[in-house]
């Protein structure tokens, strides 16, 4: 039987650090010099997908921004990629503005993701995130520095808005985008802790469910073994053959698994690949 397994990132795979361990590393490795067929899903893009995913011998395209584009770490590439309907993408600008919401809007035109912003001025979660990624090769900000909104000219390469917000404020605007056609929100609390909230916005056609299976199809697997921890790996564990929690997943996840094993502390997604029979 052949397997394709995929694995988030962030409180999965890696460490609490946002690295992988060198057990990680070198049990990945083995299981791909055995013919074992991996890769990632995650709502990172290549901008830090590549640094994290730098030791290990990718030969699949990763899942990036929650499922929105498969992204090939070896030539750099995109395919799949699930841009918005123009008019719902300015339909969002709409409620962005008038809600007074400063976000993040990614366009994807080539194998350039640009990002401009806005909604008003960048919070400092919001500069933290640009000044860790402004030296990417992978991605180009276009900000304005008197906080002025920035959009690109047209809105038909539109890929994902994304923000950091204080939690109130993100389910409120939340509420709004959500009934938004041809649009798929998502608001959840990630590694900024529960007093921020994420805000997201994709096309309905992305998802990291519908990007796993379109690989699946790609490399001939017939069996699927997905690994999550948070909400938005919840779509993806619902179409794998086999879902695994780790055990520091959210307990609603953990519930929708078909099993748990160890921590991300503990190389445990790694361990599970290496020992897997595929049966």
């Amino acid at each position: 039987m052949k397997t394709l397994y995929v694995s988030d990132l962030d409180g999965t795979l890696m460490q609490p650090d946002a690295r992988l361990s060198p057990r990680t590393v070198a049990l990945l490795n083995g299981a791909v010099a055995d013919g074992k067929l991996f890769t990632v899903a995650t709502a990172r893009t290549p901008a830090t997908v590549a640094g994290i995913l730098r030791d290990v011998d990718m030969r699949l395209p990763a899942v990036v921004m929650t499922g929105a584009a498969l992204w090939n770490p070896r030539d750099g590439r995109y395919s799949r990629e699930c841009h918005f309907d123009p008019r719902a993408a300015e339909r969002l600008v709409d409620i962005y503005r008038e809600t007074g919401t400063p976000t993040f809007l990614f366009t994807l035109d080539g194998d350039m993701i640009d990002i401009y912003h806005i909604g008003g001025r960048l919070n400092e979660i919001q500069r933290q995130f640009v000044a860790e990624r402004e030296e990417s090769p992978y991605k180009r900000f276009h900000l304005a520095a008197d906080g002025a909104d920035t959009l690109p000219a047209d809105l038909s390469h539109v890929i994902l808005l994304y923000t950091m917000l204080p939690d109130a404020k993100a389910f409120a605007t939340y509420g709004r985008t959500r009934d938004v056609p041809g649009i798929r929100a998502q608001y959840y609390h990630d590694i900024y802790g529960p007093e921020v909230g994420i805000l997201e916005a994709f096309s309905d056609r992305a998802t990291k469910a519908l990007a796993v299976r379109a690989l699946a199809d790609s490399v001939g697997a017939d069996r699927v073994v997905c690994f999550g921890d948070n909400i938005n790996d919840l779509p993806m564990m619902g179409v794998a053959d086999l879902a695994v929690a780790v055990e520091n997943a959210l307990p609603e996840v953990k519930e929708a698994a078909d099993i748990v094993i160890g921590p991300n502390t503990a190389d445990s997604v790694a361990e599970f690949i290496a020992a897997d029979s595929g049966e």
